[in-house]
């Protein structure tokens, strides 16, 4: 099967990690865990600051579903658990301790509800999002189907092939295979052009191709086999596939990842192997260029990433850390009707839309938030059969029988993260569905 879509968002911006860019390796003192990154999930801490961890060791239980665990990628000691305002837990630190000797074998599951206990039980279920409401799925009830995303179209980011060291077609078979106990339907995994593993046994193949969001998993789901009202289905990514996999094959959990360090503000863009939940100062010593600005780092991508501190943590999804200028120490004539060609925009009114040469952006918002124009602006960059620009509204009037007519349960924040970016209005599009979602969730649950 083959999925071509037009509708989307393409970033040319400075600082891209090149084709034969080779994999550096990071090692990590410690790592970060934060609730924070699993919406849906209740935490309810299982450790002490002090308590020895091993890997795979529960650091964290949904409150209501408790099979569903957040577990150490290390083998440690707790070294904090840091909380906010109201006592909420912002994240668990542990420190690295002496590698552990193992003995592991393969993991025997006969069923759907071993396969689905052992997901939950073994932090791979957090790794996943459910549709209707883009929250860690829940172990129960009917999986209509799984989605599995093999591409990443976000920008910046480096293609499937360059970052999947750690697993083979085998691994993504078995778990493949798991999946399968799980969900009444199909298992689909997109991929782009060029696919070199060929077809994973079990899974329905479809290459996709296309500009950003096409490599979100939902966007895949919404153009293959949308969600209806009453349906569950799953998603994940390519790694979280692997993890399976080679859990199931041999006992072991890997939790390195391979991320891609870039932005315009990145020396030598490149390509670091580490664990997930990594200090970022780590993965930055070697790449970041001398500067006496204001810069965001941000773990993710510009779009949909998350801004941290030097002293931060890499955080869900695991796979990239872009760093741009932030701009507030920038005084520039004119502001944003500058007519520089410098000036990164979608709108053709500026010279810079008809630019090829790399942009190097900050965080500046250049503009200020006004009342949403009813122009068909974000369907140019949603691939998706909805009516963005009313679903909007209707989240804004909380009006649930709309919210459901104009497919809310389709949609996750980061399906509108390109219009976000585009948005003449200046309106936080992502925080409005994350709250459409919350609320219509609380009030039909």
């Amino acid at each position: 099967m083959k999925l071509k879509l037009k509708k989307g968002l393409k970033l040319n911006i400075a600082g891209s990690v090149a084709p034969d860019a080779k994999i550096e390796d990071v090692a990590v003192t410690s790592v970060a865990i934060c609730p924070e990154d699993y919406p849906g999930f209740v935490p309810k801490v299982c450790v002490h600051e002090g308590d020895s961890v091993s890997i795979g060791t529960a650091l964290l239980f949904d409150k209501v579903h408790t099979d569903i665990k957040l577990v150490s990628p290390i083998a440690g000691t707790v070294r904090a658990v840091v909380r906010g305002e109201r006592r909420k837990i912002l994240r668990i630190e542990i420190a690295a301790g002496p590698k552990e000797a193992t003995n592991p074998s393969p993991m025997k599951v006969n069923d759907g509800t071993a396969a689905r206990r052992l997901l939950a039980e073994n932090g791979f279920l957090a790794l996943m999002r459910q549709r209707p409401y883009d929250i860690v799925p829940s172990p129960e009830g009917e999986v209509r189907n799984i989605f599995v995303t093999a591409i990443d179209t976000a920008p910046l980011a480096a293609s499937a092939s360059m970052v999947q060291p750690f697993f083979d077609k085998a691994d993504y078979e078995a778990a493949v295979n798991i999946l399968n106990m799980v969900t009444s339907g199909k298992v689909y995994i997109s991929h782009p052009a060029g696919w070199q593993l060929g077809d994973i046994k079990g899974a329905e193949m479809v290459e996709v191709s296309g500009p950003h969001p096409a490599g979100n998993a939902g966007v895949q789901a919404a153009n293959i086999s949308p969600v209806n009202k009453g349906e569950i289905i799953w998603t994940l990514d390519l790694p979280t596939l692997g993890r399976i996999g080679k859990y199931v094959r041999t006992g072991e959990w890997e939790w390195r990842t391979v991320v891609t360090i870039a932005g315009p503000e990145v020396n030598t863009p490149g390509l670091s192997a580490t664990l997930v939940g990594a200090p970022v100062e780590n993965l930055l010593a070697s790449h970041m260029k001398p500067a006496s600005h204001h810069r965001r780092i941000i773990s993710g991508n510009v779009l949909t990433g998350t801004a941290i501190g030097n002293d931060g943590y890499l955080r869900y999804p695991y796979r990239q850390i872009t760093v741009i200028a932030e701009g507030d120490d920038r005084d520039e004539f004119m502001g944003w009707a500058s007519l520089s060609p410098d000036k990164m925009s979608e709108s053709a009114s500026f010279p810079g839309h008809f630019r090829k040469a790399p942009f190097v952006p900050d965080a500046r918002l250049n503009g200020g938030r006004r009342a949403m124009i009813m122009s068909g602006q974000y369907e140019q960059y949603i691939p998706m059969d909805i009516l963005p620009e009313y679903l909007l509204k209707a989240i804004h009037a909380r009006d649930i029988e709309a919210m459901e007519r104009l497919g809310i349960y389709e949609v996750a924040p980061e399906d509108f993260a390109a219009a976000e970016y585009a948005d003449t209005s200046k309106i936080p599009l992502q925080s409005i569905v994350r709250e459409g979602l919350d609320y219509i969730r609380k009030e039909l649950e």
